[in-house]
């Protein structure tokens, strides 16, 4: 396996990873949130949708980086 291919397969799983745990972030936005009603609230992440906000944050660093190296390759 050439360093091209492995660039090229690692930038896909990451790309299916990230829109995943965005998507899982999604919930509790809705067409009211979208034109500012709700009334929400701030208030902290806690437990797992911590962990997934982090995992986020963790995975879209790693995409930009392999994207950037792949790119350079």
């Amino acid at each position: 396996m050439t360093t091209e291919t492995i660039l090229n397969a690692s930038q896909i799983v990451l790309a299916v990873l990230l829109g995943a745990s965005i998507l899982l972030q999604a919930r509790g936005t809705g067409l009211g949130a979208a034109f500012g009603g709700g009334g929400n609230v701030y208030r902290t992440k806690r437990g797992a949708e911590k962990k997934i906000f982090q995992l986020t944050i963790v995975l879209s660093i790693l995409f930009f980086g392999v994207a950037l190296v792949n790119a350079l390759v």
